[in-house]
Order: C-alpha cells, then sequence, then structure tokens
C-alpha cells in the first residue's frame, strides 16, 4: 500500500517536471539549428573580458565551427569549406588507431578560434572570410571490409565536392579581376578538409577529385614515399591488400589520377629507409619529385617553399598531410613514426608558403591519439596544421583569371 502511494506521487512529480521543462520555447534554438554566416562563439564575461568557460563544452566540431550533416539531410546545405571525417584505419602496416583522428583533432582544434582566430603570419581571419566553413561530421565507414570502405569514402566525399558552392565566383586577390571556374563542368565547387584515417584514404579523395578537376597536381608532406608497388609493400596477396598506406599514389598514377611531372612528394619531409634504390625509381614513374627531411639544413624553410612553388605552378593542387611527417618529438601519435622529422614550427611555416596557390582540397591522415600524451601534443599539432591550410584556402579562392588563358 505504501509503495502504491510512492509511486502515484512520483508519478505526479514526473509528470509537472516534463510539462514545465518541455523543450517547445520560442526562444530556444532547436537542437540542430545551423547559423549562417558563421559567427564568432562569444567567449566573453559581461564585461567584455575574454573567458575560456565555454571551449571545452558543447558538440566538439573543429574549431567550434557549424555541424551540418552534409551527407544525410542537411545534403541540400550549400558550403565552400567542408571538414569531413573518415575514420578508417585497416590499411595501415603497424600501429593501427588512426579511426579516432578524426574526433582527436576536432579535439585538438577547441582552441583554434578562442582569442578571435586570426593567423597574425598570414594577416587573416579564416573564420571571418565570409565564406561558409562547416563541419559535416564523419563518413560511416565499416570496419570490417576495407574495399567496400574505400568506396564509401569515395561516394561520400564526391557527394559534397561535386555540389555547387555556396559562394559565387571570386575575384583574383592580386589583380582583382574577375576568376573563371577550374573544374571541368565550370562551376565553381566546395572545398573538403578530410581528417584521417590511415593515407589509404588519400586513394578514393583523388578518385572523386578526379570527377570534378580530371588529373591533379598533388603537395604531399610525408616521412614515406607511398608510391611503393603493391608487392613490394605488403606482398599483395589479394585485391584488397594491395590497397594500403604504402602503396596508394602508386594505385593513383595507374588510375589517371595524378598529372605527373607537376606534383610534389614534399614527400616533403621523406626521411624513410627503402627496400633499395628501385624505390626512388618508382617514384619517379609516379611522377613526384622529392624534398628530403634533411634539406631543411641546406635549402631552409624558405628554399622549400620555392621548390614547390617552382613544381607546382598555378596548377590547381590536391594537398596531402601525412601528421607523420612532423618528428615524433612534436606529433608521437601515429602510425609508423620516423625519427629525425620537421618541428612543427617549420611545418607550419612551410604550409603558410603555400599561400598564393589554387588549394581544391586537403587532407590531413595518420592521427592515432592512442599514443598521444597526456597533453595532447599531436591532436593540438594536428589541428594548428589545418588552422594554416585553412587559412590560406580562404584567403586565395579557387578560379583562375581569363586574361591569363587566353
Amino acid at each position: 500500500m505504501k509503495f502504491s502511494v510512492f509511486f502515484v506521487v512520483a508519478a505526479a512529480v514526473c509528470s509537472g517536471f516534463t510539462d514545465e521543462h518541455r523543450h517547445d520555447h520560442p526562444e530556444q534554438m532547436p537542437f540542430d539549428y545551423v547559423k549562417f554566416p558563421y559567427e564568432q562563439p562569444l567567449y566573453r564575461t559581461s564585461t567584455g573580458e575574454v573567458t575560456a568557460d565555454a571551449i571545452f563544452s558543447g558538440i566538439t566540431t573543429f574549431a567550434k565551427l557549424p555541424w551540418v550533416q552534409c551527407l544525410t539531410r542537411q545534403h541540400d546545405v550549400p558550403v565552400d569549406i567542408a571538414f569531413l571525417g573518415a575514420p578508417f584505419d585497416t590499411g595501415t602496416s603497424y600501429r593501427p588507431g588512426a579511426r579516432f583522428g578524426p574526433s582527436g583533432i576536432r579535439a585538438g582544434s577547441r582552441r583554434l578560434n578562442l582569442y578571435g582566430g586570426y593567423n597574425v603570419p598570414l594577416e587573416a581571419n579564416p573564420f571571418k572570410s565570409g565564406q561558409r566553413i562547416v563541419d559535416c561530421g564523419d563518413i560511416p565507414v565499416s570496419p570490417y571490409d576495407s574495399a567496400y570502405a574505400v568506396k564509401q569514402i569515395e561516394a561520400s566525399h564526391r557527394s559534397i565536392l561535386q555540389r555547387t558552392a555556396f559562394s559565387p565566383m571570386a575575384n583574383d586577390s592580386e589583380t582583382g579581376e574577375a576568376l573563371e571556374a577550374i573544374a571541368l563542368d565550370g562551376k565553381n565547387h566546395p572545398r573538403i578538409i578530410t581528417l584521417g584515417g590511415d593515407h589509404t584514404i588519400t586513394l578514393p579523395l583523388l578518385r572523386s577529385i578526379n570527377s570534378v578537376y580530371g588529373p591533379i597536381s598533388v603537395i604531399h608532406f610525408d616521412s614515406h614515399l607511398d608510391t611503393w608497388k603493391p608487392k613490394v609493400f605488403g606482398g599483395a596477396p589479394s585485391d584488397t591488400a594491395a590497397v594500403n598506406h604504402g602503396t596508394y599514389f602508386w594505385h593513383a598514377s595507374q588510375e589517371g589520377l595524378i598529372k605527373n611531372g607537376s606534383s610534389i612528394a614534399s614527400h616533403g619531409a621523406i626521411r624513410t629507409t627503402l627496400s633499395g634504390l628501385e624505390d626512388y625509381e618508382v617514384d619517379d614513374e609516379v611522377g613526384f619529385q622529392r624534398i628530403e627531411a634533411r634539406e631543411i639544413d641546406t635549402l631552409g624553410v624558405n628554399g622549400i617553399i620555392q621548390k614547390i612553388h617552382e613544381t607546382v605552378g598555378d596548377r590547381p593542387v590536391y594537398l596531402s598531410i601525412d601528421i607523420d611527417s612532423i618528428d615524433p618529438a612534436f606529433a608521437p601519435a601515429t602510425g609508423t613514426p620516423e625519427t629525425g622529422g620537421w618541428t612543427t614550427r617549420e611545418l607550419r611555416a612551410i604550409l603558410r608558403g603555400l599561400d598564393g596557390l589554387q588549394i581544391v582540397s586537403a587532407d590531413l591522415v595518420e592521427v592515432a591519439p592512442a599514443y598521444d600524451t597526456n597533453a595532447e601534443l599531436t591532436t593540438m599539432a594536428a589541428a594548428d596544421v589545418l588552422f594554416e591550410v585553412l587559412t590560406v584556402m580562404t584567403k586565395n579562392p579557387l578560379g583562375k583569371v581569363k586574361s591569363r588563358t587566353e
């Protein structure tokens, strides 16, 4: 009897609580509300002083950008630059864990716009560029079938890339002249920054890029070549095993995705051991030029930047960054670490030197947070690297000046 009375009273209390806290108040934003144009998160007190109270709360998107469900019910929302996670690591040869890279990079990015997001060396604030920049969340990648997962990554990336960008064609940042589209269909398409995932994901991403731009020049920062023939790297016991994070560029070349001769694996930061000098011969055939990690001691940062610009020129370019291009002293959380790499400061300076290039899309891969320090050195480095990439993108609108092409 006492139990029955308690039950009735509890039910009444719960009913009253539900009525009072119903989420239908007009002054409340719906959970899925996305506001454009992007407004800087206000982490300030009532007196206007900056506070860090809120940067670790809420849904963790990249740099607190608006979350748009680009692959599902918000597929009709046009964007200019989209961050997209590809949580895939079944193509790695040593330490797995990069499937958690996208969430780790987002966590490392929480402070990027705490103080406004102004990039002092590049003299620009990407978050106030007027472009619609969003986080599209992650691609639903199968962890059981890597061949199927590769198809999922390509299809998802392509579904966003082939849309028309939110902003119309801009003017040239130097001359002020009107720009023409560089895509094969003559339209202005969004740019995608993909968060990996192991480096295998670059193959389906390049397939997607090819559908819009055709063969593309590539800038590749990595400690490894990643142009190995499948028989050399992994033995290729099956067609599925032949596609992995050491062979994807070889496959891309065979498929005609890379504009041979105008790509550069800044292979920048290359310092891997080889199966033999034949590896370099294959690398040459794929179409890459190389910058060894140790060359920073002789060329310096400016010399490396100059070499990249001379190689790529004014061609549209895809940018792929392996976090292991940074020395493991600064970024230990990666699948195949190699000592003797560049510092975080050096890589960021080189990326800022890409200002002026037509970067159509980019990826950052091989972040495996399980191997990071408690201070999250690697994920913070990855987020800061992408901050430089984002700033360069927003400063340099895609397009070609008509007078230069006639």
